[in-house]
Parts: structure tokens; C-alpha cells; sequence
């Protein structure tokens, strides 16, 4: 019997002045429901508000909403729904009203319905300006709001929001969460999650308690998933000196989630693809992301830009955070290796990327890591113990608050002679990267001038460097040395470096031999048995290029590597088990049997059951072994109404240099008439298009 779940939700608000202090939103009581089936969303909202001085419209934004029972103090009023906002300009006085109002809403965005059955997921992504869509709200993030929402829905799904759970009750089939808000926030970072999943709870050195969940079937990757959460924690609360402010936090993995992650005030969401093994955390750790999303908890949440042009307050403070998090765990090697990456990718973007940091239309390069930079910058000019001061101070004087750039740079003029106004206009005003500032900086690392060093060596013969990259393989260095001692041998013959890369095969370091499988283009046969231990490395991407590039070179051994690689299953993409699966219907003669269910599993994993990376994994390969088959075709041209970009993009990007061919062409025109209608319509524009 199909299930219709209806989610019922309570949301008790709180609300500062709007931007115009004319009207203030005290308290809004709100009961929806979430119909799973129909993908929508209903219910009653009650606000209380004080007018303070005489105004003509009360503002609120709802996107797509239909509204019934407007009354303002127990009586009917006219209104105007915008379709963008509901606008009220009668019934209300000066002082206390009460304003109540019945709406429904199918959201495009924001309200993502993912999967089904017990699989299913619901989660909202609102930054930044979208939680509108779901929910009358503030789209103006000086809008601060106090959320306490109480959710009704079945007891065999978590249901998360913002806040302490202060408590939960059972009745029969259904279970009711009642969350509270200590402090306010604005109206993007409010969120909603439901799922099944498994929780763990541990506690910081300061006594807040942290909530980890995965999903039942992932209970074995706990550790290395949240590797190091308490540690930057911990870290967070020192370095920045000031307390979490929001009692509680909690971090939820979910499926196809648009982007790494999102800070939602107390829980986090982010991608069901940092959801990894102990080899997996090696490929792609959350440790970053993790740390990056919880000093927004301080530097987005706590403390809020005004407007669009001051974004660096918030991602450039938690880029930088979270690499200081990053250089506590890992080293100063570590650290500096990172600012010297994002430098350099600053500098090839400098030539094209011509908007600054202090515009609202700026990059999420320039925002993010530019940001980072000039605030370590900042720090190196006026020293750690300022800068530390400095932050400090600007946090708990606009706690809860909005703010700008100048109000952040007056706390460092208050404790420095530092000239901001002069960093404000080379760092914050200019487009230009100040690439002889950072590389002085970078200097001071021993380990960055050692790269340096290595770079340089390019230039010279192998013969006169060759003792160098010995020494250096042999040596302690972090890995980054010894990588760019693998790159700069591609061009040497193999019989003249066989044995320092046979040295570098006996390093041990995951990343210098990932080195050696990317960038070898042959595998010489004196260096087959070398080149098959990479098959045991603690990296499912190595193990990847390995099995690829052996059964390419060896037609011979395929069926060898193939029983090797049997079992493997790899990340979240399966990127392991949909290589076998390819390589094991290339095989001529390879288990003649199994094929026909090869290509079913193969198949299946195309199915929009599953998220898009495997999903897009597997037509890639599907396509790589027929063009011509009609089975992918139809699941490649379901990618096209995905609510992922990145998927979409995929599919359309296929589509377009398919249609390249009649005979596709053709299939797609046949296909149109048996496709879902918002597929027939994706589908349609594409076969339109100019050829």
C-alpha cells in the first residue's frame, strides 16, 4: 500500500524590526503541512506585530502562495497577493495586532522532495533569498527572526529543524518535534530536514552538545565522516573567543544536495557525498567543509552582512576559519600549501575575474578565497593577538546583528594603527590579486620556500637534479615535494627515471604514488607487478585510474584484474563497481552468463532512485559502451528535470552532441510523446534549438 505521510509543523516566530522600523514582527505561530505525494506545502499562520509609527503596506515575502482568511485583530481584510509578497494595508493600529492568514504552496525550489519510501528525503536549501518560497517570510536578511517550530510527522523518520529539540512526543503512528530558538536569525537560515537516519551525540569541552547522523545503512562510516568535528569545535570556541551562541549544533548529510554544504543556524545540511570509509575520508574528507559550515555558525549566523556587496564578511571569515581549523589538525605544511593553491588559482583568475570583493556581483573565487586571503593578510600586518582581539570585539559588539565592511574595519582601528582604509582599497576596492604581498607571506614557510625550490628544478637536466629528487623521496617532506617530483618526470624516458620512480613507489604516501598512476602513460612490463600494488592503496581514486589503465594496456590480464577488483565498490558515486561493471561487459569472454545482469545493475544505477553523481557516473559509462541504447537514453533525457544544475547540465550538454546525429535524433523525436510532461518540455526545447 503506498504511503501519503502529511507533515504537520508549528512554527513559533519571534521577529526584530523590519528593515523600516516602522512595523515590528514579535511573534508568528505557524501550523503547516507537507503533503509528500503532491509535493506541497499548506497551513495557518498567526503573527503578532507592533506598529510603531503611521505606514501604508505591511510587507511579507511569499513567492507563489494563494492566500484565504486574512483578518488582522479577528476581522477580514483586504490584501494584495503580488504572487512575490503579501501586502496589507488595512485593519492594523498603532501598538499590538494580531494577524492570522491560511496558505498553501507547490514550491519550484528551496522544498526538495528526494526519492521515496523509506529512502525518502524532504530538506529546504533557502540562501539566499528563497526561503519564500516555502514558508511567508523575510527575504531581507536584516531581518533577524526567532524560530521555535514544532513538527508533526511519522515516528519512523527523523525530523530536524532549527534549535534545541525541547521535546518529542508519540501518539499512535506520529511523532511531534518542538524545537526553540534562543536567539535570532535571519529568514535564509531557517531549514528543514526528514529522513531516516542513525544519530550520535557527543559533547564540546564547553558542554554543547553535537549531533551527527547518517542514514541507517552508513552507521559503519560515523568516524571517519566527522573525523575531527569535536577537535575544530573546540578550536573554533578558543581561537575565536567567543562562545557558540546557539546551544546546540548538529550536521545531517542529505541526498543530492545542491551544493558541499549549508550552514542552517544549529544544523548543518551538506552533500550525502562526504559520507565516507576510512579509504574514502582520503579521497574526499569532510573536514573542510565541516569546518567551513560551523564558523559560519559564528560569521554568517551569529553576525549577518547587510547586504549583498559585504558576502566576504561571511564566506571569506569562514574559508579563512576553517583553514586555521585545518592548520590545527593537520600542520602548518598543510596550511600553507592550501593558501598557496588558492593563491594560485587567484592569479590565473585575475586576468579574466575583473570584479573586487566589495561588489555584489563578485565571484564565489573572490568572495570565498580572496576573502581568505586578505584576511590573513590582515593578520600577518597586525599581528595574531590584534587580529584575534579585533575579531572578538566586532563579534560580540554586532552579535545578532547586521553589519558592514567599515564596521568591521573601525574594531581593528580601535586596537591598531594598521591604515584599514589602505587594505580596504587594495584588497577590498581593487580586482587586483597582490601577488608580491602573498608571496612574501608564503616565504616565511621553510616548506613553501622548499617547493620553490623543487619548481625551480624544471629547468635543469635530469642528470643534474636526479640526487636532489633522491634525497627528496627519501626524506620526511610533506607530499606536495614529492609530487612535484612526479610531474616534473613525465617527460623523462622511463629507462632514465625507472629507478627514482620505483623510490617513489616505496614512499608509502597515497598521494605521490596517485601521482605516479595519473601521470604515467605507459606502463613499462619491467614495471607491471610495481604498478598492480597500487591496487592495495588506501585511495579508491588511485585504485580507479589503476584498474582503468591496466585492463587498458594488458588485454591479456583483464580477466586477472577483473577477478582482483571484484568486489570493489568505492565512494558514493560507486566509482569503483560502475568501472567494473564497464570493463566487465568490454570483456570478450569474460562470464558470458553474468553479463546480461552486468548490464542491469549497470542500468539500474542510471534510475532516478539514486543521486545524481551515480546516476551520471553510470549513463557515462552506459553511453561509452552504445550510443545507441535506448534504455540510457530515456534516463538521460530524465537528468534534464533534475533540481541539480551540475546533473542537468550533464544531461543537456549529451543531449545537445547527440543530436548531432540523425539516427539520435530521430530516437529523441520517437521518445517525446511517452515522456512525462516536464520532460517532453526539457526534451522539445533541445530538439528546437538551432543545429
Amino acid at each position: 500500500m503506498k504511503l501519503s505521510f502529511y507533515l504537520l509543523l508549528v512554527f513559533s516566530v519571534s521577529l526584530s524590526a523590519q528593515n523600516v522600523p516602522k512595523v515590528d514582527f514579535v511573534s508568528a505561530i505557524s501550523e503547516l503541512r507537507i503533503n509528500s505525494d503532491q509535493k506541497s506545502i499548506a497551513g495557518k499562520v498567526t503573527y503578532i506585530f507592533e506598529v510603531k509609527s503611521a505606514m501604508d503596506t505591511i510587507k511579507i515575502d511569499a513567492i507563489n502562495m494563494d492566500f484565504q482568511n486574512i483578518k488582522i485583530n479577528n476581522k477580514k481584510v483586504n490584501f494584495k497577493n503580488s504572487g512575490k509578497e503579501l501586502q496589507l494595508f488595512e485593519g492594523y493600529k498603532k501598538g499590538k495586532n494580531k494577524l492570522t492568514f491560511d496558505y498553501a504552496a507547490t514550491p519550484k525550489q528551496t522544498l526538495y522532495f528526494v526519492s521515496e519510501g523509506d529512502g525518502k528525503q524532504i530538506w529546504t536549501q533557502g540562501q539566499g533569498k528563497y526561503t519564500s518560497h516555502w514558508l511567508p517570510s523575510f527575504d531581507d536578511e536584516n531581518e533577524k527572526v526567532i524560530f521555535n517550530t514544532s513538527i508533526t510527522f511519522h515516528k519512523d523518520f527523523q525530523v530536524i529543524s532549527n534549535g534545541v529539540l525541547a521535546q518529542k512526543s508519540v501518539k499512535d503512528s506520529m511523532a511531534t518535534w518542538s524545537y526553540k530558538m534562543p536567539h535570532p536569525m535571519s529568514s535564509y537560515l531557517v531549514m528543514l530536514a526528514i529522513g531516516k537516519y542513525e544519530k550520535k551525540t557527543d559533547f564540546t569541552q564547553s558542554g554543547t552538545s553535537l549531533e551527527f547522523y547518517v542514514a541507517p545503512e552508513d552507521t559503519r562510516k560515523f568516524e571517519p565522516t566527522y573525523r575531527y568535528s569535536k577537535q575544530i569545535f573546540d578550536f573554533f570556541e578558543k581561537e575565536i573567543g567567543v562562545k557558540y551562541p546557539w546551544k546546540i549544533y548538529r550536521q545531517i548529510p542529505v541526498k543530492d544536495f545542491l551544493y558541499a554544504g549549508m550552514e542552517n543556524t544549529t544544523s548543518t545540511l551538506f552533500a550525502q557525498d562526504f559520507v565516507v570509509d576510512s579509504i574514502g575520508f582520503n579521497d574526499r574528507t569532510y573536514v573542510n567543509v565541516n569546518a567551513h559550515e560551523l564558523a559560519h555558525q559564528w560569521f554568517g549566523d551569529m553576525v549577518t552582512a547587510k547586504a549583498g556587496q559585504h558576502h566576504w564578511l561571511q564566506e571569506g571569515f569562514a574559508t579563512y576559519y576553517a583553514l586555521l581549523a585545518e592548520k590545527d589538525i593537520f600542520g602548518e605544511d598543510y596550511f600553507n600549501w592550501e593558501l598557496y593553491e588558492i593563491a594560485e588559482r587567484l592569479i590565473a583568475a585575475s586576468k579574466s575575474d575583473t570584479i573586487p570583493i566589495l561588489n555584489s556581483k563578485a565571484s564565489s573565487l573572490t568572495f570565498y578565497q580572496k576573502g581568505a586571503w586578505a584576511l590573513h593578510y590582515l593578520q600577518d600586518k597586525i599581528g595574531y593577538k590584534v587580529f584575534q582581539q579585533a575579531v572578538k570585539n566586532y563579534l560580540l559588539k554586532y552579535q545578532f546583528k547586521n553589519v558592514d565592511t567599515d564596521e568591521f574595519l573601525a574594531e581593528i582601528d580601535k586596537i591598531s594603527d594598521f591604515d584599514t582604509q589602505k587594505f580596504k582599497r587594495d584588497w577590498l576596492e581593487s580586482a587586483v590579486f597582490q601577488t608580491e604581498d602573498v608571496l612574501a607571506i608564503l616565504n616565511k614557510s621553510p616548506f613553501i620556500r622548499a617547493y620553490f625550490e623543487v619548481s625551480e628544478l624544471k629547468e635543469m637536466t635530469f642528470e643534474q637534479k636526479k640526487l636532489t629528487y633522491t634525497h627528496l623521496l627519501k626524506g620526511n617532506g610533506f607530499y606536495p615535494l614529492k609530487e612535484e617530483i612526479i610531474y616534473q618526470l613525465q617527460s623523462i624516458p622511463y629507462e632514465e627515471k625507472k629507478e627514482i620512480l620505483r623510490l617513489a613507489m616505496q614512499s608509502g604516501d597515497f598521494k605521490t604514488r596517485q601521482a605516479i598512476a595519473k601521470t604515467l602513460k605507459t606502463i613499462p612490463e619491467d614495471f607491471k607487478s610495481e604498478y598492480l600494488t597500487l591496487f592495495e592503496d588506501s585511495s579508491y581514486i588511485t585504485r580507479e585510474i589503476a584498474l582503468n589503465k591496466y585492463w587498458s594496456e594488458f588485454p591479456e590480464e583483464r580477466i586477472l584484474v577483473l577477478e582482483k577488483s571484484k568486489n570493489w565498490v568505492g565512494l558514493n558515486d560507486k566509482n569503483l563497481r560502475v568501472l567494473w561493471l564497464t570493463l566487465a561487459l568490454a570483456t570478450p569472454n569474460y562470464e558470458l552468463e553474468n553479463k546480461p545482469h552486468y548490464y542491469d545493475e549497470l542500468l539500474d544505477y542510471a534510475k532516478p532512485v539514486y543521486e545524481s553523481n551515480l546516476r551520471q557516473n553510470a549513463i557515462s559509462k552506459l553511453l561509452f559502451l552504445d550510443k545507441n541504447d535506448q534504455n540510457t537514453l530515456k534516463y538521460l533525457v530524465n537528468a534534464l528535470v533534475s533540481h541539480r544544475w551540475q546533473f542537468v547540465k550533464f544531461a543537456r550538454e549529451n543531449v545537445r552532441n547527440l543530436l548531432k546525429s540523425e539516427i539520435h535524433r530521430k530516437f529523441f523525436q520517437d521518445m517525446l510523446e511517452q515522456l512525462p510532461e516536464a520532460e517532453k518540455n526539457q526534451l522539445n526545447r533541445l530538439l528546437q534549438e538551432k543545429k
